[in-house]
């Protein structure tokens, strides 16, 4: 800003605090069909097809074993067989339908696989019950697998979906930035209140101080500091005049202006950062969703071995024996272990980030963390306080010690509200310096205060009013105010964004995970400049949103993963298209819900937590992945009698049990998830 170094007594910008933190799964990452279902749905059919899979697992045996808790009785098949028939229709809904979306994609996985082993083993039991009573063969049935498989399938996704969270919604957060009512100042100067979106070009409105401004347009009569920082990220207010634009959404801070409308609707600021929130969202994510890739292998795997098993034990044995081979190689590859393995540490791994004041609402950022290339941060709100502190108090004259300056200083300002006055009366009392006691006090315009203590005359005026030049050493991107007393310089003050303590420590962090940090900040190149210095970052200044969004569009083409962390309505695109969005709790609604992860305490430290997490999450992850899955490589080709030739064959009953033992260390193994003691 051009006028940044006079002495303006800039407002220190306030982030609206937002509470309510709401989870979203805006990435369509999946290859499969489930991630339209909101978790809620799939509570439901959990919960609704419960009672019907234990009516099943309690009367069928378990591939020939008959357990402790189970029972039969006449016609107890027929109503197995029935309670399956309206299992299969209700429970097994998503993941049939999940299938014929990952057909249509070319792209068989999860869903595919699932539905296979639930369509194998229903048809084949239904088959079973039928052969029972019209021919008195007794054929083993797979109702049991068929029951827990979806029971499973449906308490994994269940997991899943609540430890992501709901879906939030970016742009209507954006939209209730701007009012729903315009103060529209007709011909004969009377007032009449209309709606916003009947505003049109040329309209000339007027804006009450504290209220949000409606539309983009031009200042025609009054001046005022407008509060940009959530839309721009210029953490000070602007003084804005005659002849100066205004973005809807911004904030009048004080006094009255006449605004005369540019743009509406979707030439708007608001609309633009809107319609990029949109453009990111719906682009597709670069994630791979592993598990969904492994049990696409799967599928291919379990459809071959089983052709191949039915070819050779047709021509070696019968019909029935190859029947029987095929099918039960098709149920050994029900991914009942596959489909908790992720689920259970995400849901871990969401409970140990919480504790931690992380909110995880999509577990794909986890994984994409741990492989990122480039950090973006924000400066105002992320990287710094974005409150105007007194970084440094000088005496410019032997016969006063700082503490008098500051006793003196912190007069002359006494009783103003503005913001750069409560810093320096804050830092008087944080010093337990007792402030001077001034007879007057009176309003430079432009330039500062001026007042009357002890007989002597006092100003509290900006470097560039005081029009000579000083010897005073100045923090990069600082606010510098002199003291006069009587014409002559007496003491200075210098007035910042503060760096956040935990700051210095996050860039190191990241330098040793090879991740690359660059500060994109809307703020003037003096005050980027001044920060990126003391932490030894590259930085861009006056970044618009679409300068921010265009940055991590570059790099993402380039094949980099990124990871953007901000706090404003101007990171909410980026935070929205970026590999993984970090949103600072302390900014907006917009920004929260744009982001993949929450850090509710604003603490750039809790960034370091999460990439503690993230390994730790993805390590769990694969090591799951390998139980999981290397259940079914190796009982695949065995149930398919790959080792019949030297006697070996696996029974469904070991096939069963192995199944189960599988589960329990998928799930023991996600539990033993832990972050180190701080």
């Amino acid at each position: 800003m051009s006028k940044e170094e006079q002495h303006q007594h800039d407002h220190q910008h306030e982030h609206s605090k937002h509470d309510h933190h709401e989870g979203h799964d805006h990435h369509n990452h999946n290859g499969g069909g489930h991630e339209h279902h909101h978790h809620g749905n799939f509570k439901q059919l959990f919960l609704r097809s419960l009672p019907l899979g234990i009516i099943i697992m309690v009367l069928s045996p378990m591939m020939g074993i008959t357990l402790p808790f189970q029972f039969t009785f006449m016609y107890s098949d027929i109503v197995v067989a029935i309670a399956s028939t309206i299992l299969l229709i209700y429970g097994g809904k998503p993941f049939y339908q999940g299938a014929i979306n990952e057909f249509k994609q070319k792209a068989p996985g999860m869903m595919a696989l699932v539905s296979l082993g639930v369509g194998v083993s229903y048809l084949y039991s239904i088959y079973a019950v039928v052969a029972r009573y019209t021919m008195g063969t007794d054929i083993m049935d797979f109702f049991f697998e068929f029951a827990s498989l979806i029971l499973i399938m449906l308490l994994g996704h269940w997991i899943e979906m609540k430890a992501v969270g709901d879906a939030g919604d970016a742009q209507k957060a954006l939209a209730e930035l701007v009012p729903k009512d315009a103060q529209v100042v007709l011909d004969d100067d009377s007032i009449e209140t209309r709606p916003v979106a009947d505003l049109q070009v040329g309209d000339v409105i007027r804006v009450q101080a504290g209220e949000n401004i409606p539309a983009d347009g031009k200042i025609t009569k009054g001046e005022s500091r407008v509060d940009e920082a959530l839309l721009t990220g210029e953490s000070k207010p602007v003084e804005k005049n005659i002849g100066d634009q205004v973005i809807g959404g911004s904030t009048n801070r004080e006094g009255v202006l006449f605004i005369e409308v540019e743009e509406t609707g979707d030439q708007s600021f608001i609309a633009q950062v809107q319609t990029l929130i949109s453009q990111a969202q719906n682009q597709p994510s670069r994630a791979e969703n592993i598990a969904h890739k492994v049990a696409g292998w799967l599928f291919y795997i379990a459809l071959i071995v089983a052709i191949i098993a039915f070819i050779t034990w047709l021509t070696k044995e019968d019909l029935s024996t190859a029947v029987t081979f095929t099918v039960t190689t098709l149920v050994i590859a029900c991914p009942h272990a596959l489909g908790l393995a992720i689920p259970l540490v995400v849901a871990r791994s969401t409970s140990l980030g919480a504790s931690r004041g992380l909110l995880v609402k999509d577990r794909h950022a986890l994984e994409q963390a741990k492989r990122s290339d480039y950090m973006i941060l924000d400066k105002t709100g992320t990287l710094t306080t974005g409150e105007f502190k007194v970084l440094n108090v000088e005496s410019l004259n032997e016969n006063y010690s700082e503490e008098k300056i500051t006793a003196l200083m912190a007069g002359i300002e006494a009783g103003s509200s503005h913001p750069i006055a409560q810093s320096i009366i804050a830092h008087s009392e944080n010093e337990k310096v007792k402030a001077v006691h001034f007879d007057s006090i009176d309003v430079l315009s432009g330039e500062g205060v001026k007042g009357q203590a002890d007989g002597k005359h006092y100003e509290l005026i900006s470097q560039k009013a005081y029009e000579k030049e000083i010897d005073v050493e100045v923090p990069k991107g600082a606010t510098l105010s002199i003291l006069v007393e009587d014409g002559q310089a007496i003491g200075a003050v210098a007035l910042g964004d503060e760096l956040k303590p935990a700051s210095k420590a996050l860039i190191q962090t990241l330098k040793d995970h090879d991740i690359e940090p660059i500060m994109a900040t809307g703020d003037n190149e003096n005050a980027a400049q001044g920060v990126a210095e003391e932490l030894g970052i590259e930085y861009k200044a006056n970044q618009s949103p679409q300068n921010k969004y265009n940055l991590v569009e570059r790099l993402t083409n380039e094949g980099k993963t990124v990871i953007m962390v901000g706090d404003g309505v101007n990171d909410a695109p980026s935070l929205a298209l970026a590999d993984v969005g970090i949103a600072v709790g302390a900014g907006t609604q917009v920004a929260l819900d744009s982001a993949d992860i929450i850090l509710t305490q604003s603490d750039p430290a809790d960034i370091e937590t999460f990439l503690e997490l993230s390994d730790k999450t993805t390590n769990k992850m694969t090591q799951n992945l390998w139980w999981g899955a290397g259940y079914n490589f190796i009982a695949i080709p065995l149930a398919a009698g790959v080792l019949a030739p030297i006697g070996f064959t696996l029974s469904p009953a070991v096939g069963a049990i192995l199944m189960s033992i599988s589960t329990v260390i998928v799930a023991i193994n996600a539990m033993m998830l832990k972050l180190d003691q701080e």
